[in-house]
């Protein structure tokens, strides 16, 4: 499955996309991910609230989509 993540990508939706992605999430501090308000949040929004810079995570998780 090929899936191109931005940083307006809903969270919610690339783990309903790949259950596997959640670790990406994890070890970025982001354990929100059972909640439903950060399922709807964007890559960018969750990434300010928990002061992560948004590009690094993008770049993750399209090397990860590409290789799939």
């Amino acid at each position: 499955m090929s899936m191109k993540i931005t940083k307006e990508t809903i969270i919610g939706d690339i783990l309903d996309a790949d259950g596997e992605t959640a670790p990406f999430f994890l070890e970025m501090g982001m354990h929100c991910l059972g909640c439903p308000a950060s399922r709807g949040e964007s890559i960018e929004e969750a990434c300010a609230v928990h002061g992560i810079d948004p590009a690094g995570l993008v770049e993750k998780l399209n090397a990860y989509f590409a290789e799939k």
